[in-house]
């Protein structure tokens, strides 16, 4: 095992682009992927969606109106997706990186948790409730699967965006869950902002010395 595979991460930003898709490109690269592929982040923002997780409870999609329902498999009940939010699938080898998914789930939590302390916002994850919170709101979900020993799926941040459809929804399955953002609490205001500092607090935790930005576009033949 070289070095590079265990210190190294890829990072793509797919841009604005609609959810399928993307969740196909990931299921596919996690089925294909040999055991020297490094890892990745991909970085997108989805248009308008609601996806329901594995175990998900149809009463929780309250009123979904025009915005589409998605059926996945990561874990946990429905969020919504929509421009505004900064969008993170984690795709780890967990098994070669030696950590388990609680740690995964940790990591992600701390690294957003860290983007919001350097502005002074005082946020913080939930241990029944995965996820993390601002004053009992909700300002970004979580939700993976691992397959073969590498996860997918991963993380929404709520940067600066129209909250109003989280209302047609029981948000993660909690009934009056109230949502939050960057924007409106001194956060970064802005996509690119927002990944700069996700992407500089997850490489940190999760123990990557270097990343290398790779074309926004899904064909994986390294």
């Amino acid at each position: 095992m070289t070095e590079a595979l265990l210190s190294e991460i890829l990072v793509r930003d797919l841009g604005r682009q609609p959810y399928e898709p993307i969740w196909q490109a990931m299921q596919d690269f996690t089925a294909n992927r040999q055991d020297d592929a490094k890892d990745e982040i991909w970085f997108v923002e989805h248009d308008p969606v609601f996806t329901q997780g594995q175990a998900g409870k149809s009463e929780h999609v309250l009123f979904p109106g025009d915005i589409p329902v998605v059926q996945v498999d990561r874990g946990g009940q429905v969020t919504y997706h929509g421009p505004g939010q900064l969008v993170a699938y984690v795709l780890i080898n967990i098994r070669r990186k030696k950590i388990s998914v609680r740690d995964l789930v940790s990591a992600i939590e701390n690294a957003i948790v860290a983007v919001l302390k350097d502005h002074k916002i005082d946020a913080y994850p939930k241990a029944d409730a995965p996820g993390v919170y601002v004053d009992d709101k909700k300002i970004a979900s979580l939700g993976l699967r691992i397959r073969r020993g590498c996860s997918f799926h991963g993380l929404a941040l709520n940067v600066n965006m129209d909250l109003a459809p989280f209302g047609r929804i029981n948000p993660c399955g909690y009934q009056g869950l109230e949502m939050t953002q960057c924007a409106i609490l001194g956060g970064p205001d802005n996509l690119a902002q927002a990944k700069a500092e996700l992407l500089t607090h997850l490489k940190e935790i999760l123990a990557y010395s270097q990343h290398t930005e790779v074309p926004g576009v899904l064909s994986h033949d390294n």
